[in-house]
């Protein structure tokens, strides 16, 4: 009997031991949610800076020249271009698809209106689209 009763006290604090740890599939996941919620509201904070810091610089000082009724034209769009690497450029084509075929190739002076740098009118990237 004594051995029995023993037996099972052993398997009970075993099994609460077992209970104790929690899966690493578990633990993983909370590491990852606490890493997300440190990281996130950091990087939304300077997205918030960096915005009102441009609308404040970009602001023109003195009177406006707004259009009569009060309703000011949006501002177009910050020209910016991506990397070649980004869109997956090479200075030779893809088949029949070459930068001297495209929507967004500047020939005078070989240049994208997407892509950053020097192109070559041979070359070819994944913004590619064929000129109308």
């Amino acid at each position: 009997m004594q051995n029995r009763k023993d037996m099972m006290s052993r398997d009970t604090i075993a099994g609460k031991h077992e209970r104790q740890i929690p899966p690493r599939r578990v633990v993983l996941r909370g590491a990852l949610a606490v890493g997300c919620g440190l990281w996130v509201p950091m990087l939304l904070s300077g997205c918030d800076s960096k915005k009102s810091a441009d609308s404040t610089s970009s602001a023109p000082a003195g009177p406006s020249s707004a259009p009569a009724g009060g309703a000011t034209p949006a501002a177009p769009p910050a020209a910016t271009k991506v990397a070649q690497a980004t869109v997956q450029y090479q200075p030779k084509p893809k088949g029949d698809q070459k930068c001297s075929g495209c929507t967004h190739f500047i020939a005078e002076s070989n240049t994208c209106k997407l892509v950053d740098g020097q192109i070559s009118p041979e070359g070819w990237c994944s913004l590619w689209v064929k000129k109308a």
